[in-house]
């Protein structure tokens, strides 16, 4: 398939004439080259397999090489592309199930989150409950105590004062003991009356003037009789009170406790919907973290699956558009080798290699005899400055000494010597080019780094406000949806009472209707009997007794209807027209009832309508606010992205010059000072030559 969607290259089928004879010549070329055969083992050879030969039978291996390579590389492409279409689907399914995932996993933290919001703010109001049902025992107690410490003194008053009044009537009445200081005592009681506290004083100054000479016994009689009497009324009034503050306290006494005991009931239950309201958001906070957390794998999972599905597809692309080009460059190269065998094998390529090539060889021998003519000291120095600096290339891995080495071996030293003075210019002002360029990209690099983490935690930050604002719109919509069928429900309440009422009002009207006409009919009726008998049997009543019996009275006197003394059919039609009498009066107070059960049922509905129309209204601006706000988020998010791709961007585009995949900017800067240092010691060997 990956085949199939890449374009094709356009195969070249035409080439000119002398293309296949130039690739046959190049390859020659390059075979003599790589053999690296001295002119001797080229006579020796030329002796039994001549150079067209030994082309013609590499140029067969190559050609049979070039189509089995070829089929091999189509099977192995097949099975790759094998591989990246099973990838691909692979890939995408799991990014599909992600996709899927990361909502559901959203809307659960949303509804978690506004649990625990809800709940936190019921618990506010439980324990804001629980601190006022407990600032009320506390006001309560204290009231109480205040109480409890008032009675306790008037109960210790009041008995004080009923102890000192009996003593004083129990000393008055038996005349002994110490009367006067009895008497003080009472009339020193704070809540003692005017004139009981007149009566003692007179007594107390008659019981003065006693000391002084002994009064009659009957004025002393006379008058403790009336302070006893008076002592007697004043005890009987204080038991009375003591009696009534008794009373007083108990009952505030069981209303107190009354009232605690409600508050104490109310602030425990409080407490206990508070805790297991506490737990429960705790659960649902624990729930919507760990949401989070999973969102966060979820979307990290997706994140790696889209960069593998990217990396997949534009890995199995690049390999596609390769394999297309290989293919064609193979192509090419079998018939480019087809045509160079045709050529090669033709009779005049076979003849004219046999005239002139024998003559190459011999050139070519002729020429590596030339170089015996150099003397034994150059020979020693360009062997001594070909292997140091091949010693040197090796170790360093430079290719400039290798050039060097393979020049120093073969040119003249004055050619030599100019060549290493340019590559060491050249390398210093490389090095200068380096170093200005690592500047340049440790700046640009250092502000790329910190404009992408800006940029990544921008897009993280508005991200999750995205995702709050989008589950928020979810919630606000099911809210909606919540309201609308609940006032849909109510609407066909209303509509199904409006209807039932309306068929009852009709029946109870009808059946009033009804009763009234029934009743005025029985009315009549009975007028109708009562008329008749009256005027037959002065208004006796109709009898109900046997036709015998009716006979017999016709028999003795003169007919006068069917009458009775007990009992008749007019108190038959009393009953039946107090019943329609009752039927009217008990359908109006039912149609009464019955309206206003309705009119209070259609006031509830409807401030319950309108309370639900608010609340619509409330969360449809709301969540019009919060869509706009998305989309808002949504376009700054947009910006942001496309800035952080910039920025990443900016960086994959300074990566293949600045950030070092290989060796490092001192590993290069370490081995380019050495490679100019094993040049000047290759320059200062042949300047001693000179020298010398």
């Amino acid at each position: 398939r990956l085949l199939h969607s890449q374009p094709r290259l356009p195969t070249k089928l035409s080439r000119p004439p002398c293309f296949a004879a130039m690739v046959a010549m190049r390859a020659l070329v390059m075979l003599l080259v790589a053999s690296g055969a001295t002119a001797a083992a080229v006579e020796k050879a030329a002796a039994k397999v001549t150079p067209l030969q030994k082309v013609l039978s590499l140029l067969d291996d190559m050609q049979a090489k070039g189509k089995k390579e070829k089929h091999a590389e189509e099977v192995e492409f097949a099975e790759y592309a094998q591989f990246c279409d099973s990838t691909r689907k692979a890939t995408t399914k799991s990014i599909d199930e992600a996709k899927s995932q990361i909502e559901q996993l959203t809307a659960d933290i949303a509804k978690a989150e506004a649990d625990a919001e809800r709940l936190a703010v019921e618990i506010s109001e439980l324990d804001a409950a629980v601190a006022q049902a407990e600032g009320e025992l506390g006001e309560a107690t204290a009231v109480r105590e205040k109480e409890h410490t008032d009675f306790s003194a008037t109960h210790t008053d009041l008995s004080e004062s009923i102890d000192a009044i009996e003593c004083a009537i129990s000393v008055l009445k038996t005349r002994e003991g110490d009367t006067p200081q009895s008497l003080l005592q009472v009339h020193d009681m704070a809540g003692l009356p005017k004139e009981a506290k007149s009566t003692i004083e007179i007594f107390l100054a008659m019981s003065d003037e006693g000391a002084l000479g002994a009064p009659s016994a009957n004025a002393y009689e006379f008058q403790s009789g009336g302070v006893v009497g008076m002592l007697e009324g004043l005890r009987h009034k204080f038991q009375d009170q003591l009696s009534a503050v008794q009373k007083a306290e108990m009952n505030a006494k069981a209303n107190y406790e009354m009232l605690a005991q409600n508050l104490k009931d109310n602030i425990q239950e409080d407490k206990k919907r508070s805790q297991d309201k506490t737990a429960t958001k705790a659960q649902r906070l624990e729930d919507a973290a760990a949401g989070k957390a999973e969102l966060a794998l979820t979307e990290a999972g997706k994140a790696a699956d889209e960069t593998k599905l990217a990396d997949t597809l534009a890995a199995c692309h690049a390999k596609s558009v390769e394999f297309e080009k290989n293919q064609v460059v193979r192509s090419e190269e079998i018939k480019a080798i087809e045509q160079a065998l045709e050529i090669l094998q033709s009779d005049e390529v076979s003849g004219n290699a046999a005239t002139y090539l024998p003559k190459l060889v011999q050139r070519a021998t002729a020429l590596v005899q030339l170089r015996g003519g150099e003397s034994p000291q150059v020979s020693q120095v360009r062997e001594r400055v070909s292997t140091f600096l091949n010693g040197r290339a090796r170790e360093l891995g430079s290719r400039y000494l290798a050039l060097v080495a393979m020049h120093a071996n073969s040119d003249p030293f004055v050619k030599v010597k100019k060549m290493i003075k340019d590559l060491i210019v050249k390398l210093m002002e490389q090095a200068n080019s380096e170093a200005d360029k690592k500047a340049y990209c440790d700046t640009e690099l250092g502000t790329n780094k910190l404009t992408r983490e800006n940029k990544q935690s921008e897009v993280e930050e508005v991200s999750a406000n995205v995702d709050k604002h989008v589950a928020e719109s979810a919630q606000l919509s099911e809210e909606l949806a919540a309201l609308a069928d609940a006032l849909a429900e109510l609407r066909k309440e209303q509509s199904e009472a409006t209807k039932l009422r309306g068929e009852e009002k009709a029946t109870n009207a009808q059946t009033v209707a009804d009763a009234k006409v029934a009743q005025v009919a029985v009315e009549k009726a009975t007028k109708v009997l009562k008329v008749f008998y009256a005027g037959a049997a002065g208004g006796s009543s109709l009898l109900q007794g046997g036709i015998a019996e009716e006979m017999k009275q016709a028999s003795k006197d003169p007919y006068t209807g069917m009458q009775s003394a007990n009992g008749g059919i007019i108190g038959f039609l009393e009953v039946v027209l107090s019943d329609f009498a009752r039927l009217e009066a008990e359908t109006s107070t039912s149609e009464d009832s019955a309206a206003s059960a309705y009119e209070k049922f259609m006031d509830e509905s409807n401030e319950d309508a309108a309370v639900k129309e608010t609340a619509s209204k409330h969360k449809t601006d709301k969540k019009r606010d919060v869509d706009a706000e998305t989309e808002s988020l949504k376009k700054e998010l947009e910006l942001t992205q496309e800035e952080l791709d910039a920025a990443n961007a900016y960086y994959n585009k300074l990566k293949p010059d600045c950030v070092d995949n290989g060796l490092s900017y001192a590993d290069r800067v370490r081995m380019r000072e050495e490679e100019v240092q094993s040049l000047k010691e290759a320059l200062n060997i042949l300047d001693q030559q000179d020298l010398v």
